[in-house]
């Protein structure tokens, strides 16, 4: 029999004076199994970070394809991807391609220092294709990820 998520409720009052951000958010965090205290707590300090009307918790951990919070925008397209830990590059550029701002947040001291250095000359190489209104991006050692977009109103 699987594990279940364990669900926490908290009540965070932001007054972001820097962004000009205050807002009252009731959370509803679901603790994965395999989840740490010290990654959960990231997880909604990151919110408080970031926190913008949107944004919301996602599957994070029990969902490769989505990342530990986002924030998408009225018609379903993401706006911020963020990711807690230490991604690879080829899961920062498939990030980049579905969403406008992509924001890593690496802890765990050491390691992610370590972490950082093994991928900074990757991710500062990502480069942006352009061409027919089609656009992708990629590296020189990661294939190019599709990014598609709508245009609403020319």
């Amino acid at each position: 029999m699987a594990l279940k998520s364990t669900i926490y409720k908290a009540d965070l009052q932001i007054a972001d004076m820097d962004r000009h951000y205050y807002g009252d958010h009731a959370l509803t965090i679901a603790r994965h199994p395999s989840e740490t205290d010290e990654r959960m707590m990231v997880r909604v300090a990151a919110f408080a970070l970031f926190a913008e009307e949107r944004l919301e918790f996602c599957k994070g951990l029990s969902d490769t394809d989505e990342p530990d919070l986002w924030q998408k925008d009225l018609t379903g397209q993401i706006e911020t991807w963020i990711e807690l830990g230490q991604p690879d590059e080829r899961r920062m550029a498939k990030a980049s391609g579905r969403s406008d701002r992509v924001i890593v947040i690496a802890y765990a001291g050491k390691t992610a220092d370590i972490w950082w250095q093994g991928v900074k000359g990757k991710v500062e190489r990502l480069q942006l294709m352009m061409q027919d209104g089609e656009a992708s991006l990629g590296s020189e050692t990661v294939d190019p990820v599709e990014i598609r977009w709508t245009v609403l109103k020319a």
